[in-house]
């Protein structure tokens, strides 16, 4: 089976950049050949099971639903783009993935900008909704979730991760039908319990193989020194809350902090953003 898998980002940082590689590993594993059409400018970075990367021109203007940094690209808020600009991102992504038709299926996240972009390659397509474009750039605008109700509603399967979002879907666009829920999972050879002692020696030497990151400047590599204050935090055995996302207050992190107040409990928050210090 041929697979075209858009995404409009990257394929690491992020939940859905995750979720993207790990599609394209999985299903590559499986015997498809997938092709991932995204914004990623180093692939050979990531084991993809010898699935293959095109980057779409997109003339460096990225709509997104969180303001981040991109190289060499221009990040605006979905919401904050023109008509015409919408228009043009659509136009210049249906013609990179009309290059590489025929296939079987189009796989394209995010209701928007991702249903649309099915919807104009002529090819059958599923869509994968998460939460992001919902939430933070659909919901309130008539004139988005107007797009996107039209564009699912050509769409041969809509995906929701969890009864949240397909709870959230509906608030915000309308009914939508062929909607499944597939939770994304867990790849248990990495994901396995071990002894806490050799899982604590695996973290700590895992820290210790960080790249280099002098004064904390590159807020996407980890912190310099942080096998000392992992080893130092670790060493006694306490009820442990670990946090792993980007530090947003759209996030919620600093309803965990609230709440780590009225609890026997500590935590450990991963990632980076505004809240990175």
């Amino acid at each position: 089976m041929r697979v075209l898998l858009w995404h409009g980002y990257l394929l690491d940082g992020t939940g859905s950049n995750v979720y993207t590689r790990a599609l394209a590993r999985e299903w590559s594993r499986a015997g498809h050949d997938v092709v991932v059409l995204c914004q990623e400018p180093r692939p050979e970075r990531y084991d993809l099971a010898g699935a293959s990367v095109v980057r779409p021109d997109i003339g460096g203007l990225l709509p997104v639903f969180v303001l981040d940094r991109y190289e060499g690209l221009e990040p605006r808020l979905l919401q904050d783009f023109t008509p015409a600009e919408r228009a043009r991102y659509v136009d210049l992504n249906v013609a990179a993935v009309r290059d590489q038709l025929p296939a079987d299926l189009v796989f394209a996240n995010h209701v928007l900008l991702g249903a649309p972009v099915g919807a104009g390659s002529g090819a059958p397509f599923a869509v994968k909704a998460h939460g992001s474009e919902l939430e933070y750039s659909m919901r309130g605008n008539t004139e988005l979730t107007d797009w996107g109700r039209e564009t699912l509603a050509r769409a041969e399967a809509v995906f929701v991760g969890s009864a949240h979002i397909r709870s959230v879907l509906e608030n915000v666009v309308g009914h939508v039908d062929r909607v499944l829920e597939v939770p994304p999972g867990v790849d248990v050879e990495e994901f396995r319990p071990e002894r806490r002692d050799a899982a604590l020696e695996r973290l700590l030497a895992e820290a210790r193989a960080d790249s280099p990151n002098p004064g904390n400047a590159q807020e996407r590599l980890p912190d310099e020194g942080n096998a000392g204050r992992l080893a130092e935090f670790f060493a006694t055995d306490e009820p442990t809350v670990v946090y792993f996302g980007k530090l947003l207050y759209n996030k919620g992190v600093h309803v965990l902090f609230e709440a780590l107040r009225g609890v026997d409990a500590r935590a450990v928050i991963v990632g980076f953003g505004d809240y990175r210090v």
